[in-house]
C-alpha cells in the first residue's frame, strides 16, 4: 500500500485521539486554546523563518552562488506553516520540527541521503558510441 495515502488515513486517526487523550487531561476549553495558540505562534514563527531564509538566498545569490539549501529550506518551512494550520497536535509537532533551524537542517540531511542511495540505485546505464551513416534516399529527395 502507497505510504502517502497509508499517511491520509492514519492522520486523522492519530489527531482524534491525541485530542481525547489530551483533552480528557487538560479540558476542552483549554484543548481548543491551545490549537488555536499553537497555530498562531506557528504562523508568526514561520514567517519569520522564512523571512531569513529569503534573505540568506538573496546573499548566495548576491554572492552568484545556486541557494539550493535556501530553496528546500523554504518549502519545508511551507509545509511547516500547513501543517501548523491544520488543527491537531501530531500535526503541530511535524511543523515545529521544520520550522526550528536545527532540526529541519537534520531532516533535510536525513531525507537527502535517502534520495542520494535511490538515486544512485538507478543510475544503471550503458555508455556507447555512435555513428551517424547518410542513407542513399536521403541524397535523392
Amino acid at each position: 500500500m502507497n505510504s502517502v495515502l497509508v499517511a491520509i488515513i492514519l492522520l486523522p486517526v492519530i489527531e482524534i485521539y491525541l485530542f481525547i487523550k489530551i483533552g480528557s487531561y487538560i479540558g476542552a476549553l483549554t484543548t481548543i486554546t491551545l490549537i488555536f495558540v499553537t497555530a498562531i505562534l506557528g504562523i508568526i514563527y514561520a514567517r519569520y523563518e522564512g523571512l531569513n531564509t529569503l534573505r540568506s538566498a538573496f546573499m548566495q545569490l548576491i554572492k552568484n552562488e545556486i541557494p539550493v539549501y535556501e530553496i528546500i529550506s523554504g518549502a519545508a518551512i511551507t509545509i511547516a506553516a500547513l501543517l501548523l494550520i491544520i488543527p491537531g497536535f501530531a500535526t503541530d509537532i511535524i511543523g515545529f520540527l521544520l520550522i526550528f533551524p536545527l532540526s529541519r537542517k537534520f531532516i533535510l540531511k536525513i531525507l537527502s541521503s535517502k534520495f542520494q542511495m535511490k538515486k544512485e540505485a538507478n543510475e544503471k546505464f550503458i555508455d556507447g558510441e555512435y555513428e551517424e551513416m547518410e542513407n542513399k534516399n536521403d541524397k535523392e529527395l
